[in-house]
């Protein structure tokens, strides 16, 4: 295992040493889960960021972790062009056009090579990004690459409370002003209150931007608190407010905005097949107002979507915007502010991370600032900036040296990043990683088109075969529905000639379906049950209750009703109606005999209980590794992202567990390689010093020969004594260096090894966490005495 590809960590870079202008052979990993207390990426323009940021997106990519970016500039798209042959016919359609092509693509494509090869990653790096997730541009107001429906329905977000509807008109209201020139909107302003009530209220599947223009003439409601409606906002003002959003809808190209993928974030984010996705939203070709009403409707869905995950403090997903500047001043508000500022307050504790860049600190509001646990700190412009930068670290942590901190950021060079980790002991100075995507600068409209043409034929594809749910509660309860022989005895439903509508005898319930399809000729006749049925499995924990509607067609038969032949169906009981619906066909199918006796509906009722509990277990999907089961009504999709998230969360709970226990090891062997060392400096210092000793004795020694009397003095001989020993003893002291040596080396190799069973344990943590999850099918039999029925009627249904 390459030793940056380890579970759960990005990697960045290499250390750098600033005084030496030199990168360190040490790479720098990032805790996945430090991003869930978000970051921001600082630095002015040629520092590096965008390289730093696509470097984030593709780590968290291949981890598995879905990515939501916003591209002011154009530059993300460039995470499109991941080319894992790395051959230069890769990268002749992406160089310039110039005559010169086949020579610039054979140099890009080696200098891509070497620059791979020169940080440690293979090719097959490339592959396993391109593998790992899906990668998706979104362009809204164009049909570039894949347009983004962002006004094509403004209806609240379905399942949301009443105080998230709520949030979500006020901001919807803002953005949507915003777009009509009305810039700044102070919340309680009329034109404000008038557009978050009518969003409010909205319940009709058409609500579009034109249904908008209508509802601001003429709304649903008489009143706006307790003051009437033409006391608050007059006719004739509205008129003026009607007019502006009409010449939005009125503009050349703005159909674009009502048509494309929903503004749906979990689609966004994962495929239909449930991989994660690099979701791209560029908003390069756009005006201002434009920009902010996609951006804010974003931040919106993206607050609306993270609330409704489940809490967790392992990385579920990155939001990641290149460019805040305008969309969080610390002054102003405009409809970007509000819940960008949510997100970075509540979003961690939904596994949530936030990462925004910036050339200009000082134009960020203060709050944000302090809710980032991790600053990446490139080269600034002004001094300002930088003591902007110092003070939002200093209110983050007071044991960091701001004089070092400053000089550091005076002298970094392009692409190397000061990073001060809130989770780590202390700030560390990197040199970015090169990136596996060809970084060619911004995309035009023409090259995104190119870009994504493969793309978009693939994801035609794919909704074309989205699969079936697992469990639907009014729809499917099982995968499929249950198939009727095609040519089964005596189910022939009854064909009579259409007539008006027979008199039912009293006790006979008769409801309508409301009209669906093409235009009918008539209403055919079949019986409706709905029941509300518990399902029970105690050893599993499972008690669901589901609503279960059915179907079943009248025969001629002597056997007029067989629910074996039923066919499930979404519509409810209250969807139903007791009178035909206008416009409906005036010719009814006249149904058989049986079905005009009060007496028949008890014996089909008693049926219908017969059958939910034969016919009609609950079917869910079971990862007993994980414990985890899949819900009434929830799709494979659905289920699957629940599956690796709580797949990552296990990994990330193992990997911390597996660390903590080889931590006092490897603490014990570090300090015993460093107590070697020390041995070894200390054996070196006493030879050296003995080596002198027994210089100056040796030349004591000779000298006091020469020039004395006696050539064979006793003090001579004393000296020549002392010399002696002291040449043994620097000899003794050289085996005491080399002893000591060979224990460094020993403790060096038993750190080694104890690093080798760490990083074995954890590839094999990762072959586990990669594998696919097993799964089984389960069928949950309804609870004795469990199936509550509720209905049995006739239903006049159309075809």
């Amino acid at each position: 295992m390459t030793s940056y590809e380890q579970l759960g960590l990005f990697y960045l870079g290499k250390r750098y040493d600033l005084p030496a202008k030199k990168r360190l052979d040490e790479p720098v990993l990032y805790d996945s889960k430090d991003l869930v207390t978000h970051a921001v990426c600082v630095g002015m323009t040629g520092s590096g960021k965008t390289g730093l940021g696509i470097g984030l997106i593709e780590e968290a990519a291949i981890d598995g972790v879905p990515v939501l970016a916003i591209d002011p500039k154009g530059d993300l798209s460039n995470l499109l062009l991941t080319f894992p042959t790395l051959s230069p016919a890769d990268f002749a359609p992406w160089v310039p056009q110039d005559g010169n092509t086949a020579a610039a693509a054979e140099r890009e494509a080696a200098s891509w090579q070497a620059g791979l090869a020169e940080w440690e990653q293979a090719p097959d790096r490339i592959g396993r990004l391109r593998a790992a997730a899906d990668v998706r541009v979104y362009t809204p107001g164009s049909r570039a690459a894949t347009p983004l429906a962002l006004l094509g329905s403004l209806l609240p977000p379905g399942g949301a409370d009443e105080e998230d509807v709520a949030g979500w008109a006020s901001n919807t209201a803002a953005s949507l002003l915003s777009l009509a020139g009305f810039g700044d909107v102070a919340p309680h302003s009329r034109e404000h209150t008038l557009i978050a009530t009518i969003l409010t209220t909205a319940s009709d599947v058409r609500a579009d931007l034109p249904w908008l223009v209508q509802q601001v003439q003429r709304p649903a409601f008489a009143s706006i608190g307790v003051i009437d409606l033409e006391t608050f906002f007059p006719m004739k003002e509205r008129q003026e407010l009607a007019l502006r959003f009409n010449s939005i809808l009125a503009s050349p190209g703005f159909s674009v905005w009502l048509s494309g993928e929903p503004l749906d974030i979990a689609s966004m984010l994962y495929t239909p097949d449930g991989r994660p996705r690099v979701a791209i939203v560029s908003i390069a070709h756009l005006d201002d107002a434009q920009r902010m009403l996609v951006v804010s409707m974003l931040l919106n869905a993206a607050l609306t979507w993270t609330r409704r995950q489940t809490g967790t403090t392992s990385l579920r997903a990155m939001f990641y915007m290149d460019e805040v500047f305008g969309y969080l001043p610390p002054v102003a508000n405009p409809p970007s502010k509000l819940p960008l500022l949510t997100l970075l307050k509540q979003a961690r504790a939904f596994g949530v991370g936030i990462v925004l860049a910036t050339q200009n600190p000082v134009d960020l509001d203060y709050k944000a600032l302090s809710n980032t646990g991790t600053w990446f700190l490139g080269k600034l412009q002004t001094e300002r900036d930088k003591a902007r930068v110092l003070d939002g670290i200093d209110s983050l942590s007071s044991s960091v040296d701001r004089k070092t901190l400053d000089e550091s950021l005076s002298a970094l060079p392009r692409r190397v990043f000061l990073m001060h980790n809130v989770h780590e002991p202390e700030p560390v100075l990197f040199e970015t990683r090169w990136t596996l995507s060809y970084l060619r600068g911004p995309m035009s409209r023409e090259e995104l088109r190119r870009a994504t043409e493969g793309l978009r034929l693939q994801a035609s594809g794919l909704r074309a075969g989205q699969g079936s749910r697992i469990e639907a509660s009014g729809e499917n309860l099982a995968t499929t529905p249950p198939a009727i022989p095609p040519n089964a005895a005596n189910t022939t439903p009854t064909a009579a000639a259409s007539a008006p509508k027979p008199v039912l005898p009293a006790g006979i319930t008769e409801l309508y379906f409301p009209l669906m399809g093409q235009p009918a000729t008539q209403w055919s006749p079949v019986l409706y049950g709905a029941a509300r049925v518990q399902y029970a499995d105690a050893k599993r924990g499972i008690d669901e209750s589901v609503d279960v509607q059915a179907v079943t067609p009248f025969t001629q038969s002597a056997v007029p009703v067989d629910w074996d032949h039923a066919e499930v169906t979404a519509v409810r009981p209250q969807e139903l109606a007791t009178t035909a619906p206008a416009g409906g066909p005036a010719g009814h199918t006249a149904p058989p005999a049986p079905a005009l006796s009060p007496k028949s509906y008890a014996g089909w009722q008693k049926d219908f209980e017969q059958w939910i509990a034969r016919a009609r277990p609950l079917q869910l999907v079971f990862a007993p590794t994980l414990k985890l089961t899949s819900k009434p009504g929830e799709s494979e999709r659905d289920f699957q992202i629940r599956v690796n998230q709580a797949a990552r969360e296990a990994r990330d709970e193992e990997v911390e567990k597996l660390r903590a226990r080889y931590a006092p090891k490897v603490q014990r062997l570090t300090a015993k390689v460093r107590a070697s060392q020390d041995s070894v400096a200390r054996e070196q210092q006493q030879a050296q010093q003995q080596k002198v000793q027994s210089a100056v004795s040796i030349g004591s020694t000779l000298l006091g020969a020469l020039m004395g009397r006696k050539a064979l003095s006793m003090s001579t001989l004393g000296r020549a004594t002392t010399a002696a020993r002291g040449v043994s003893r620097s000899m003794k002291e050289s085996q005491d260096i080399a002893e000591a040596e060979e224990r460094v080396r020993g403790a060096e190799a038993e750190l080694a090894a104890l690093e080798a069973d760490l990083a074995r344990e954890v590839a094999q943590i990762e072959a586990t966490a990669s594998a696919a999850v097993p799964t089984e099918t389960l069928n949950i039999k309804p609870k004795r005495g469990g199936i509550d029925v509720r209905l049995v009627a006739l239903a006049w249904k159309t075809p």
